[in-house]
């Protein structure tokens, strides 16, 4: 898939969403749709993952100095991915 915004994929995902609901394609057309509607939510998926990773926290250590630390609830505190 060509990079896109998320945003922008997001909007297409919603209009496939309500073209499937709203309307009654013809059934290649409902599996074409819905194909890409698929290819766009692991998209926006991964990318919704990639943004949770760079989430950290800034705090102060014992001596004062600032730490940065992967934010609480976030796959990179060494127990695998939640969900």
């Amino acid at each position: 898939m060509t990079e896109m915004k998320f945003e922008d994929a997001l909007k297409r995902l919603e209009e496939i969403v309500q073209e499937l609901e709203q309307s009654e394609p013809e059934l290649d057309r409902s599996l074409e749709i819905f194909e890409e509607g698929i290819k766009l939510a692991r998209w926006c998926t991964r990318k919704l993952d990639e943004a949770n990773k760079k989430i950290e926290t800034l705090s102060r250590d014992d001596e004062g100095e600032i730490r940065s630390q992967p934010f609480p609830g976030t796959s990179e505190e060494g127990d695998g991915e939640e969900g």
